[in-house]
């Protein structure tokens, strides 16, 4: 979808249209690009607390009553305000109301990112009564360890909102398969279309499976919405038998974190960015 900047009230009807929608069609869980409640392109941290809301907040509480009539979980972006942080956030909201909110852990230097505090909280995985899902956000997913974090938690399927813009077409493309095979688990990428301060936004909003496949891709210049069936039992059975006893993989089982240790000891390589 696209969104306007700092159009709340626009943005939120866009979402809660999509989400009577979607739902409509046999939806159970909905979701929606980074920041498609507010838009991202803020100029200045007291541009994004202008537009901030708490968690759970105005947006939360109506987008719940929407949910709990049709049934269904959403899972949409915002910047959220918690005392004197500000965070580039995605909510959890279920049939019950407002259930979780994940703070996006890493952030580049571009767009709102650059006044935004980083994600404060570990990651974790939601079980959706049958269906185990983890979040992260955009850039979050340039890192293999953050979806390798959710498939040990027991996700099923990997949620991504972002805003990928033009120089992110790698990412679009080649993030959503390779995370998905490595972890053997579902991976759901949903991006914005667009312009807005200057970043034109390339769509390409995908679902992949637990094998690499593509179950659906949008277009790169008009809305959509993607559908797909997600089977969490196909998610779990981590061992490909290729041939019997003869070419089996497992790459979560069969990992040597014995062997992992500069992976927590915070070693940088002292190149360009550094720090």
């Amino acid at each position: 979808m696209d969104c306007a900047l700092g159009d709340i009230a626009g943005n939120r009807a866009s979402i809660r249209a999509r989400l009577a929608t979607a739902a409509g069609q046999g939806a159970s869980v909905i979701v929606f690009p980074e920041c498609s409640l507010t838009g991202y392109g803020f100029g200045s941290r007291a541009e994004i607390a202008a537009h901030a809301e708490p968690y759970p907040g105005p947006s939360a509480q109506i987008v719940a009553e929407d949910c709990a009539r049709l049934g269904v979980w959403c899972v949409y972006g915002f910047f959220e305000s918690a005392g004197t942080k500000l965070f580039n956030s995605c909510a959890l909201i279920g049939p019950n109301g407002p259930e979780a909110c994940y703070r996006k852990l890493h952030l580049p230097r571009v767009g709102a990112d650059r006044f935004t505090d980083p994600g404060d909280r570990p990651m974790a995985v939601h079980d959706l009564g049958g269906l185990k899902i983890g979040l992260h956000i955009c850039f979050d997913g340039g890192f293999p360890e953050t979806t390798r974090i959710l498939a040990l938690l027991g996700a099923d399927i990997a949620i991504l909102p972002t805003n990928w813009a033009d120089k992110a077409m790698k990412s679009a493309t080649l993030t959503p398969p390779v995370r998905a095979l490595e972890n053997h688990i579902y991976f759901a990428a949903v991006n914005r279309i667009g312009v807005e301060s200057g970043f034109h936004y390339i769509g390409h909003s995908s679902i992949t499976d637990f094998a690499g496949e593509s179950l659906g891709r949008a277009f790169h210049d008009r809305e959509e919405i993607l559908y797909a069936d997600i089977d969490p039992a196909a998610a779990r059975d981590k061992l490909i038998v290729n041939i019997p006893g003869d070419y089996e993989i497992d790459r979560i089982h069969w990992r040597r974190p014995d062997m992992y240790g500069p992976l927590l000891e915070g070693k940088v390589f002292e190149g360009h960015g550094a720090g």
